[in-house]
């Protein structure tokens, strides 16, 4: 069944290590740019309201909206589609624009899941990065959340500036103790373009290495077992029942629309990509590219194993690849870096710091 993304590019600043497409704009601007996201979920869905069963509204800082826009927006996607019964509707919020009134709302239309922003709970950290809220606002933010949201998922990053193993761990540990379901915990990756890249060109020194973040990354896994949190993709780890329904989509290839600037889709076998300036959006101009095998296969391998649930010999053998005469394979297997189940095949858990030279080994030699 069909998922929608909703792209919503404003923010409140821009952090030192975004790449993405965000921008400070008036609140003119931000009018303009909703009545087109509305008029671009009309032109998609036509007369016919084709059935979802899940919503994420990314950014960006979707909370950065008020409410008299982002209710256009709901009214948009109530209009236009066919809500499945317990559809997951995800809004993305930081903790310095969320308040009682804008979860009240959201609450009562529909959201069922809110992903907070805090990526880190250090102070100089968070000044470090640009982000424009301190560790108590990161706090009460959640609390307040879980006032309203029993689904409350949190994102942080591995691999800031004076990072130290005992003070993340001890994060994640004040995140669990506030009821949260779900954490994502993402390697901090230097952007080219980016205010941080420039900074870390100027001192190499500047960033934990690649061994620090693995070797936190290792305790924060081995932790979050611990807490009742479940690995289901290498970055995210939840409560049973709370794993991101949405983002499945995209780790198992499944359809999805994207909706605003920058935004993708996945449809019939072809991914369509919104331009990334407000002139190209507005116009309409996206590109479109046919999928092919290979490359259906390829994203098969790189992403079912980055995932719980693996990859399947079968699908890759209607995709013209029987990955059993991979000599890699036999290898891996007799190691304990993959596991076969039947027609699946998982990666060891233990081996996800290094998952990505593990995949290049499986792919068609």
């Amino acid at each position: 069944m069909l998922g929608v993304y909703v792209h919503i590019p404003f923010c409140d600043g821009k952090c030192s290590y975004c790449g993405f497409s965000s921008f400070v704009k008036t609140d003119d601007e931000k009018e303009r740019y909703i009545n087109s996201l509305v008029e671009e979920i009309k032109e998609f869905a036509g007369e016919k309201k084709r059935e979802i069963d899940s919503i994420y509204i990314g950014g960006g800082t979707p909370s950065i909206l008020p409410i008299n826009l982002i209710c256009k927006l709901f009214e948009a996607l109530k209009e236009n589609f066919k809500w499945k019964d317990g559809l997951e509707f995800t809004i993305e919020a930081n903790p310095c624009s969320l308040d009682e009134e804008k979860l009240s709302f959201y609450k009562k239309n529909g959201v069922n899941r809110i992903s907070l922003g805090v990526q880190s709970l250090d102070e100089n950290q968070l000044k470090f990065i640009g982000r424009r809220h301190s560790s108590i606002e990161a706090i009460d933010a959640v609390k307040l959340a879980k006032k309203y949201f029993d689904n409350v998922s949190c994102d942080l990053l591995i691999g800031l500036k004076d990072m130290d193993e005992n003070a993340f761990l001890a994060q994640i540990n004040t995140l669990a103790e506030l009821g949260i379901t779900h954490i994502s915990a993402y390697m901090l990756q230097v952007e080219e373009g980016t205010r941080l890249h420039r900074l870390v060109e100027k001192n190499k020194h500047l960033l934990p290495t690649d061994d620090d973040c693995v070797d936190v990354y290792e305790k924060m896994t081995d932790k979050l077992a611990i807490l009742g949190f479940s690995q289901y993709e290498i970055s995210n780890f939840a409560k049973q029942g709370y794993e991101s329904y949405h983002n499945f989509k995209y780790w198992t290839g499944q359809e999805y629309v994207g909706f605003g600037l920058g935004a993708h889709s996945y449809l019939n076998g072809k991914r369509i990509a919104n331009d990334t300036t407000f002139s190209g959006y507005y116009d309409r101009i996206h590109t479109i590219e046919a999928i092919n095998d290979q490359q259906r296969l390829e994203e098969h391998i790189m992403l079912g194993l980055r995932c719980k649930a693996g990859i399947s010999k079968i699908v890759m053998k209607t995709l013209g690849y029987d990955i059993t005469t991979n000599s890699n394979l036999v290898e891996f297997v007799e190691k304990g870096i993959l596991n076969q189940q039947g027609d699946i095949i998982t990666l060891n858990p233990d081996y996800y710091g290094v998952s990505n030279y593990i995949i290049v080994k499986l792919l068609p030699e």
